[in-house]
């Protein structure tokens, strides 16, 4: 049964984790120079047709803006001492990373709409598809619940996690067919497959015309089951660490 103080009170820490790091240092250049950055210096120079270049936007943003505020959550309300009231307050564990869940979620599908509006308004895209736009919200959740789940070492310090996050990242990020097309990795092709964003990015390759790897589909349910087990064992492993933070 759905507990709707529960949901209030993580909507109330979606709030508060908005209000406060939206525009922290580490948020700003994870969540939204990287991408641009990363984006500039792949395609500039090149000429490489925008229905190739764009897929891998809308990846990139995705994934780096909706995993950008969950890695210094925790140690930073470990640091501040802001993390002992919440837990002791009657407020669930999972009902705290729900919250923050969804303060990623929502920044994600903030900076991947720029990517929909530029390519839409700007380049005459057509992209908007249903596959797309349902995958891009479950995306947004995954990517989310990925970054709550680096977020759960026991430190105080955001440095630490973030460092784990780059360290995972960006190997993620070019096995996922961003920058090389999944078919022209050769023997290390099947390392794609452990990437949530080689799915979405797969979908999103789709809404341009292009060729997917998988079906819709399949790219669907991979990307909600990354998710789910994101999401599930961020909430077991902070459960496990909480003692350890005080």
């Amino acid at each position: 049964m759905i507990n709707l103080e529960q949901i209030k009170r993580s909507l109330a820490i979606t709030k508060k984790d908005l209000s406060i790091y939206y525009f922290k240092g580490p948020v700003l250049m994870m969540g939204i120079l990287t991408p641009f950055f990363m984006f500039l210096a792949f395609s500039v120079g090149k000429n490489l047709p925008m229905e190739f270049l764009i897929p891998g936007l809308l990846g990139i943003s995705l994934f780096f803006a909706g995993s950008s505020i969950g890695p210094m959550i925790a140690p930073w309300e470990t640091r501040m001492r802001t993390f002992e009231r919440l837990v002791s307050a009657p407020i669930a564990i999972s009902t705290i990373i729900l919250g923050d869940v969804i303060a990623s979620f929502f920044l994600g599908l903030f900076v991947t709409g720029f990517v929909f509006f530029i390519s839409i308004f700007l380049l005459g895209m057509s992209i908007i598809t249903w596959p797309l736009v349902i995958g891009t919200i479950l995306g947004a959740f995954c990517f989310a619940s990925f970054g709550l789940l680096l977020s759960a070492p026991p430190t105080d310090k955001p440095a630490d996690t973030m460092m784990l996050s780059t360290m995972l990242k960006f190997p993620l990020l070019f096995i996922s067919g961003v920058f090389i097309p999944i078919n022209s990795m050769g023997a290390w092709e099947f390392l794609s497959y452990f990437s949530p964003l080689t799915y979405y990015t797969d979908l999103a390759r789709m809404a341009v015309g292009e060729t997917g790897r998988f079906s819709s589909f399949v790219d669907l349910l991979v990307i909600l089951i990354f998710g789910l087990l994101f999401f599930c064992l961020a909430i077991i492993w902070h459960k496990r660490n909480v003692s350890k933070r005080f």
